[in-house]
């Protein structure tokens, strides 16, 4: 069993997305954001950065309106052409999305870090 505690964020989140539903049951957007949310909160209450400057790393570096939550601006990331507001993903839209908030995590992590995101 790989050792989650001594884990760089990154790393941590790479475990994560690989295994998602180990660590939230169902697989989705709302889970995963739920989980990360806390996560960030937990982080931060004890002197770790979570996922500061995740949302404002989105804005720079995509084209997503700076009024919507970070959930929301990778929703827009992963779907540009599917109608904006709420609603439910159909089950290939979900993985699609997911596929691509970790792609995009990792990259804001890796440049956070200062490490070339893997290919």
């Amino acid at each position: 069993m790989t050792n989650l505690i001594n884990m760089s964020e990154r790393e941590y989140f790479a475990q994560f997305a690989k295994r998602t539903g180990m660590f939230i049951g169902s697989t989705s957007l709302t889970g995963a954001t739920a989980f990360m949310t806390g996560y960030d909160e937990a982080a931060q209450r004890y002197g770790g950065p979570g996922l500061t400057g995740w949302r404002e790393w989105l804005m720079a570096n995509h084209q997503v309106g700076t009024n919507l939550v970070w959930e929301a601006q990778v929703r827009q990331v992963a779907l540009p052409a599917a109608q904006q507001g709420y609603r439910n993903l159909t089950p290939e839209e979900e993985a699609h999305v997911l596929k691509v908030l970790f792609e995009l995590l990792d990259r804001f992590l890796a440049e956070r870090e200062g490490t070339a995101p893997e290919q």
